[in-house]
């Protein structure tokens, strides 16, 4: 697949994703890209999270794939569970945020603090750290495993974000190239009641 293939979904973690970060400069370069909007970046919520996502992949016109950061991996594993297979081909899920991390955070909702922990309904890639200061290496590599997520260990990238150097963040993109790459669409098929 390619980025014309398909709608991409960007979904950031918590406080969104500011014009500096690698997730806005994809939305602005890839032309099927578009973020997904929440009415409280600084107020995660389980439900009103996931239901942001849910919605915004039953109105893609083409395959979709969910690009994640943070708090947002959080969000596209809650969001699972709600999905109907073949509605998203595959997420790109980008520095997780452990629990520990989500629990320091104010304004965090409780129910968003748990990881789910299921595999998901589609292909995966969790990309991490070895020096994030919001999730350990085994924090991460725990998470790809409970999703069924191919792990990709990052090097030292602290949060992989703007603050990390990580604003154009090329090497991701590339990355992110490959994963399209090695994805297969799957028509869309109309929802049964």
């Amino acid at each position: 697949m390619k980025t014309s293939d398909t709608d991409i979904l960007i979904i950031p973690g918590w406080s969104g994703s500011g014009p500096d970060h690698w997730q806005s400069r994809w939305v602005a370069k890839l032309t099927t890209a578009r973020l997904v909007e929440q009415d409280d970046w600084y107020k995660p919520s389980r439900h009103l999270w996931a239901e942001r996502i849910v919605q915004a992949v039953r109105a893609a016109s083409r395959p979709v794939v969910l690009v994640a950061h943070s708090a947002g991996v959080s969000a596209v594993a809650h969001a699972a569970e709600h999905l109907h297979p073949g509605e998203v081909v595959g997420a790109f899920l980008v520095a997780p945020a452990s629990e520990r991390a989500k629990g320091a955070i104010p304004g965090m909702g409780a129910d968003f603090i748990p990881h789910r922990r299921e595999i998901l309904p589609f292909r995966s890639v969790l990309i991490a750290s070895s020096n994030d200061p919001y999730c350990t290496p085994e924090e991460a590599q725990e998470l790809a495993q409970a999703w069924g997520s191919e792990f990709v260990d990052a090097g030292e990238s602290g949060h992989i974000n703007s603050e990390s150097g990580h604003g154009p963040w090329p090497d991701g993109l590339l990355r992110f190239a490959g994963f399209l790459r090695s994805l297969t669409a799957v028509p869309l098929k109309p929802i049964q009641g």
